[in-house]
């Protein structure tokens, strides 16, 4: 059995935590905490497709130069050489999985 609390942790971007629930090469399955006012790099992956899933907060999605603002037990899917952005547009924390299919590992191209 695999949760958030005998997961391997890591700390990302400006304060954010991640949990790799699954780490394989063809599929990564992570839960991730984003403090309030926090973003990660604009960025698109050129083969790995994911969803993001909010379990708590609302989470903002640019998408391709869209926005999405997405409640808890929504999901978006992002597509392959789709250029997003997660946002915490809001003044709570949000927490969200995220399942990427292959790996996004040494498959991520950031914009400035």
């Amino acid at each position: 059995m695999i949760s958030k609390e005998n997961a391997e942790h890591y700390v990302w971007g400006d304060g954010c935590d991640g949990w790799y629930l699954i780490n394989r090469k063809d599929m990564l399955v992570i839960h991730e905490k984003m403090p309030p006012a926090t973003r990660e790099k604009r960025h698109y992956h050129a083969s790995s497709r994911q969803f993001f899933f909010v379990l708590q907060g609302v989470l903002s999605m640019e998408l391709e130069g869209e926005v999405h603002d997405i409640s808890a037990q929504q999901g978006i899917e992002i597509p392959p050489h789709a250029k997003h952005q997660a946002r915490n547009n809001s003044d709570a924390p949000v927490e969200f999985i995220v399942i990427s299919h292959p790996t996004t590992r040494g498959d991520r191209t950031d914009f400035s």
